[in-house]
């Protein structure tokens, strides 16, 4: 009876391993653990980090972006030189789309530090101004803006797009 037993749970463990879906490439690995997994618990923000942020952004981010992170009007229309105003940072914008990696370069480097084909840009580079730290904390405080599910999102994209 034991015998049966033990070979019923072999039968069953085995029969259980093989319904996991199977990854042919590391993509295919992330994507499977992403569907299987539950969601990752959201870093809260250091509300000393958001204050922080909040301080340089209104130094230097607000004349171009707006003091709650609003933008400029008509933000998705080039301009006649081909450059765009400055986007909103608040949900409505696209700032949440882009992981920690890019948002921190494009900070520290500016809209040319990129290196994006026909995109051109009058973002400052901040890197001779604002320490790394610096950049950081306007991050963390413009991650404050967010509802949860642009923070969510803007989190798996950090996944994939970290600091440097």
């Amino acid at each position: 009876m034991a015998a049966l037993a033990l070979l019923l749970l072999t039968l069953t463990l085995l029969a259980a391993c093989g319904s996991a879906p199977e990854a042919t490439d590391s993509a295919d690995a992330f994507t499977a653990i992403q569907d299987n997994a539950t969601p990752l618990p959201l870093p809260e923000l250091d509300p000393e980090l958001v204050a922080q942020g909040e301080i340089i952004y209104r130094q230097y981010c607000a004349a171009c972006h707006g003091a709650q992170g609003e933008g400029q009007p008509n933000w998705k229309q080039p301009l006649e030189d081909g450059t765009y105003p400055a986007p909103p940072h608040n949900a409505e914008g696209h700032t949440w789309h882009h992981g920690d990696g890019t948002l921190f370069k494009y900070i520290k480097e500016g809209g040319a530090g990129l290196n994006i084909p026909n995109f051109k840009s009058n973002m400052p580079g901040f890197g001779d101004t604002l320490t790394d730290e610096e950049i950081i904390a306007v991050l963390t405080y413009l991650k404050s803006l967010w509802p949860e599910e642009q923070r969510r999102s803007q989190y798996q994209a950090t996944l994939q797009d970290p600091l440097p």
